[in-house]
Formats: structure tokens, sequence, C-alpha cells
């Protein structure tokens, strides 16, 4: 039961993260700026929830680890997404189950199934559709930090499997360095109209702050591949929304390869679920006499 709230909250959570590309293409300021002021509000918002929550911050390497994650997640992000498609970025960036899988291997010494390898083929030829579509796009460079971005996001993923970790202030300590890394970026900036302002804000408030309030509770009891995988509204709403406001379309290849990664990881979702469930015991029932 625990585990599906977590999924529910990992749902909500990326439902607003979704608002991230047309947000940050709203915006005319360069990427470090967006980011630094993004993330400048959500920590103040993740701290009152934490002192809220009475939630005691630890300072172990396994919460300095999962801050390096988490910065290296969002600030190449803004930067992707600056550089390439909105779509490019999150669909590339949604990659990020096939680099769990990957970790789990590596890492943690949990074994693929034949089912979690040929998701991960299947993902990386998506990705390769992106980079071919991007030498010819000219958003090679944004395709490739995008990719970073994805390969950040799957350790924030295992960030309760991190010895010592703590989700909600490794997210809090990751904004503040995105927040300072982009401070000298800040202080350029010469265009504050109200209307730039606002996107700035709401992106700070619900795009980062409250979605990670909503993440950070949600991963503690959601597992990771699962989680990784309820993530995949972002995909899908993250391109619409731009679509719809700034028209910004795929081309045929990119569109190619964001298909190939987003059926192959839905599809994996469903298989691995079914499983599971094969894998549960029956309840028992009583046998009535005659």
């Amino acid at each position: 039961m625990e585990s599906k709230k977590g999924l529910v909250m990992i749902f909500i959570a990326s439902a607003l993260f979704s608002l991230g590309g047309l947000l940050i293409k709203m915006i005319p300021w360069q990427a470090l700026t967006i980011n630094a002021w993004r993330c400048g509000i959500s920590v103040c918002i993740l701290l009152c929830f934490a002192k809220a929550t009475h939630h005691k911050l630890t300072m172990t390497p396994g919460v300095w680890a999962g801050a390096a994650a988490m910065c290296l997640t969002v600030s190449c992000y803004a930067v992707a997404n600056k550089l390439t498609t909105a779509a490019n970025t999150i669909l590339i960036q949604f990659t990020a189950p096939a680099f769990v899988i990957l970790f789990l291997w590596l890492i943690f010494q949990e074994r693929p199934k034949k089912l979690d390898i040929i998701t991960c083929l299947l993902v990386f030829a998506g990705i390769a559709c992106f980079f071919l579509d991007g030498l010819s796009a000219g958003n090679l460079l944004g395709n490739g930090i995008a990719l970073i971005s994805g390969i950040g996001y799957a350790w924030v993923f295992l960030l309760n499997r991190i010895p010592g970790g703590d989700p909600l202030y490794s997210t809090i300590l990751g904004h503040a360095l995105c927040f300072v890394i982009g401070l000298p970026s800040v202080v350029r900036e010469t265009e504050y109209s109200p209307r730039i302002v606002l996107c700035a804000v709401l992106l700070g408030v619900f795009q980062l702050g409250l979605a990670y309030v909503f993440f950070t509770t949600g991963i503690r009891t959601a597992p990771p591949v699962s989680a990784s995988l309820v993530a995949g509204i972002e995909p899908i709403l993250n391109p619409v929304l731009v679509a719809l406001v700034l028209h910004e379309k795929l081309s045929g290849l990119a569109l190619l390869g964001g298909a190939v990664v987003f059926l192959s990881i839905m599809v994996y979702n469903v298989l691995r679920a079914r499983a599971e469930a094969a894998e549960q015991p029956l309840p028992e029932t009583e046998t009535v006499s005659s």
C-alpha cells in the first residue's frame, strides 16, 4: 500500500516537472540564470517542508553524493533545453530507467533479467536516433547534455540505495549548489520584465519546489525502477505543452527515437508489473466441508 502511495506522488511530481520545457523556453535568460532562480525558490520551499515535517538534516557522504546527482540532473536539463528542442531534452532524459537497470547491475550487483537487457538495448537504439538527428539538425551538443541529465536522473531514483542517503536533503543541497553555480550568470542579466519574472517564479514554485516535495516523499517507498517508469507522464506532457504554445516540432528521426524510447519503457513497465503480480502468493482460502 505504501509503495502505491509513493508511485501516486511520483506521478503528481512528474506532471509538475512537465512544465519545465515550456517555461524555460519562454524565458530569454541564460540557462544557468534560469536554473539559479528556480533552484533558489525551490530550496526555500523544501526547507519549509523539512521544518514542517520535522525532517532532521543529515550530512553524510551519501547525502552529498545524492546532491551531486541532483545538481547534475537539473543543471544539464536547463542547459539542454536551450540547445535542443524540449522534446529531445525530455525524451533523452527519460532514458533514466535503462541507466537505473545498468547501475543496479554494475554497482549493486542486481543481475538484470532478459527483459531488462532487451529494454536497455532498445532504449539505447532510440538514443542513437536522436544523435543521428543531432548531426544534421545542429542539436548534437544539446542532445549530449540531455543524456548526461538522464544519467544523473537515474542516480536520483537510487538515492535510497546509497548508504546514508536522504532524498530530501540531497535535493535541497543539490538545488543550493545549482543556485551558487548560477549566481555569476544571474548578475549579468538585464531583462526583468513582469512576464519573465512570473515564469521564473512558476518554475521555482511548481516545477521544482512543490514537484520535489511530492517526489522526495514518494521516492522513499516507491521501487526505483517502477518510480522511474511512472514518471513517463512527463515526456508526454512536456513536448505537448511546448508544441501547443510555441509550435516546436520533432523531426522524423527524433520522433522515431522518442517513440522507441517511450514505448520500450512503457511496455517494460507493463510486463514487469504482470511478472511481479504472478510471483505474489495467492491468499489462503478456507475450505468448507459438506
